[in-house]
């Protein structure tokens, strides 16, 4: 126990930079899946080429991969050196963002195609329909999984470590390399400080999820308990009705 109250402002300082990492990466991915998504679902060739493209190279190649190819390949190629943070971001951002894209994809596709024919028949432009109609229904569908692509995306920083950054569990490995602690208390507290950081993005998705749905008129579990638990089978958590 001294070992942990000890340890807790490097545990903390690691914690940090996970969540910075795990923030910028999501936000970058989330903007990439729903341009690229989009792209996907137009009829323009072109655009549906690009979106194919990027999914399939992203999604394709290991994001550990990407990380090593960003810290240490990108300054041979360019000249300039990204650094170690930013270099972090992109792999994970770029990564995720190919998986979510298929999300923002599919779930504009699920929108009944009625929808879209009665947004046009009320002579709305495409961005107006597509913001006010399509979107919103798309949205709810699409948030349980990309509340999952964020945990992922946020135990994923782990790897991050490889390019030097100290992040949580680097923080952890240094203490088991330095012997102050023994490995099980060392890499337990790391354990538990990811649980409690997946935790809190499964409420904040939930509260995404109450706030989509109850626009859209749908019936929500409003209790606490509900933030904690899945829905129940045969609850609409999203896709147009």
């Amino acid at each position: 126990m001294d070992f942990v109250i000890n340890a807790l402002p490097q545990y903390w300082e690691g914690a940090l930079l996970t969540i910075r990492l795990t923030v910028l990466g999501a936000a970058l991915a989330f903007v990439l899946a729903v341009v690229v998504g989009t792209m996907g679902t137009l009829r323009n060739p072109i655009a549906r080429a690009v979106a194919t493209v990027y999914t399939e190279v992203f999604r394709g190649v290991a994001a550990i991969v990407l990380l090593f190819w960003f810290g240490y390949s990108f300054v041979e190629i360019t000249g300039f050196r990204l650094t170690t943070d930013f270099a972090a971001i992109l792999a994970l951002g770029l990564n995720v963002g190919a998986y979510g894209a298929e999300v923002v994809r599919s779930s504009i596709n699920a929108v009944p195609r009625a929808q879209t024919e009665a947004a046009i028949a009320l002579n709305m432009s495409w961005w107006r329909r597509t913001s006010r109609v399509i979107f919103p229904q798309a949205w709810a569908q699409m948030l349980p999984t990309f509340g999952n692509l964020v945990i992922e995306l946020m135990k994923a920083t782990a790897i991050v470590s490889i390019l030097g950054l100290t992040d949580l569990t680097k923080v952890a490995d240094d203490f088991r390399a330095s012997a102050v602690a023994d490995t099980f208390t060392v890499y337990t507290v790391a354990l538990v400080a990811y649980f409690l950081f997946a935790q809190v993005l499964i409420v904040l998705v939930r509260l995404l999820e109450r706030r989509a749905n109850r626009r859209l008129g749908r019936p929500t579990d409003d209790s606490l308990l509900g933030l904690l638990r899945p829905p129940s089978i045969g609850t609409t958590t999203g896709g147009a009705r």
